[in-house]
């Protein structure tokens, strides 16, 4: 009995530092684009599929570009970086988490009713220049842009 009691409080401790860790995370490797393109990949691709990709930029942008001088890497912690882990510095980066996905929301909805609208062209002039971005952004400003 002992054993079960001990090894439940284990996983219910390891769970909540688990959850705790990922409060305490600017960003996580789930925003980064997974791929970037050619203009001849992205000529063969349907506007429909190139609005995706516009947006799936402009979210890394916004989640990454914030954090630029403190890091450029996904999954760096506040104690990663030497800053306190304490309810006020957890609280005020949970606290931009929500309102950043709250705003990309807005602006998802926004940019899905009208750059459609946009020629297929400079959505892709768009894309290529938003992936240059996120690329340099990957360097960070330690690298040579």
């Amino acid at each position: 009995m002992k054993l079960i009691t001990f090894l439940l409080f284990a996983f219910l401790a390891f769970g909540s530092s688990f959850a705790q860790s990922k409060n305490n995370v600017f960003f996580d490797e789930k925003v980064q684009t997974p791929k970037f393109h050619t203009i001849d990949e992205l000529r063969s691709l349907k506007k429909g599929e190139l609005l995706k990709l516009y947006v799936r930029r402009i979210y890394e942008i916004n989640t990454v570009l914030p954090f630029i001088a403190l890091t450029n890497e996904p999954g760096v912690s506040l104690s990663d970086l030497g800053i306190r882990e304490d309810s006020d510095n957890v609280k005020v980066l949970e606290e931009h988490h929500d309102v950043q996905k709250e705003a990309f929301k807005n602006s998802s909805n926004m940019m899905t009713q009208f750059i459609p609208y946009a020629d297929t062209e400079k959505i892709i002039l768009s894309i290529l220049y938003f992936e240059e971005i996120i690329k340099k952004m990957r360097i960070g400003i330690g690298g040579n842009f």
